[in-house]
């Protein structure tokens, strides 16, 4: 049998056992992918990585260490990798981003997720690869069509009924001014400097806390939040 054909087949099991998923299940899955795209070890309970990723590029320097076995470190939050927020700055690595994966076959995704490059075949279950490949494949959105990448800003952000989602919901962990939990920066001073963190955290939650994750009430609703959050203190 040839490898190809195999390929296609695994392919094609893939693709029909995703359709089979329940609405709420692929949301499930997706936002747990989420977390694993975030920081994987923290969700699955594991040891932080020992060392520097071998895929890291050496030409930078700035980081080191368990942080460089994050997809999102690679990639980006806004998955753009080189072309996007992660083009300059301290996680500038010149790898490519992911958006090409969206629409993709989770097989594809997870061949690449166990290769030498990426190593982690023995390291993720097959739930945490098929989480992270529905992600990839099935939970990306245009963040340039919600973020303005000069102003950082929320774009068509609903900021009133932001606020009532906010008070109502993440302000129990978060303080209604967004300096809480202690040890974390402001959440006005993060979603103006990194909002496409914040929209990734506000969709999918946070890969050690029970923060609950929006995306099963759509895009709008996190967009709405991000654009009440800029308007939070900054100190």
């Amino acid at each position: 049998m040839h490898i190809k054909q195999i390929t296609s087949w695994l392919v094609a099991l893939t693709f029909i056992a995703c359709s089979q998923l329940s609405y709420a299940d692929e949301v499930s899955s997706i936002v747990r992918g989420g977390k694993l795209y975030d920081k994987w070890y923290a969700v699955i309970g594991a040891a932080k990585p020992d060392g520097t990723h071998p895929a890291w590029p050496a030409s930078n320097t700035k980081k080191k260490g368990a942080t460089t076995h994050r997809c999102k470190s690679c990639h980006g939050w806004d998955l753009m990798g080189k072309d996007g927020a992660y083009a300059s700055g301290s996680y500038k690595t010149g790898i490519g981003g992911l958006t090409q994966l969206q629409g993709a076959a989770n097989a594809k995704v997870i061949a690449a997720l166990k290769d030498s490059t990426h190593g982690y075949a023995g390291k993720l279950s097959q739930q945490d690869l098929t989480d992270l490949a529905n992600f990839l494949t099935r939970g990306q959105f245009d963040i340039d069509a919600v973020i303005d990448r000069k102003s950082r800003k929320a774009k068509n952000g609903d900021r009133s009924k932001g606020e009532s989602i906010y008070k109502t919901v993440c302000a129990n962990c978060h303080a209604e001014s967004g300096t809480e939990p202690e040890g974390m920066p402001p959440l006005g001073a993060l979603s103006n400097k990194n909002p496409w963190e914040t929209i990734q955290k506000i969709m999918n939650g946070q890969p050690d806390s029970e923060m609950p994750a929006i995306r099963a009430f759509g895009l709008q609703v996190g967009v709405d939040i991000l654009s009440y959050v800029q308007t939070l203190p900054k100190e």
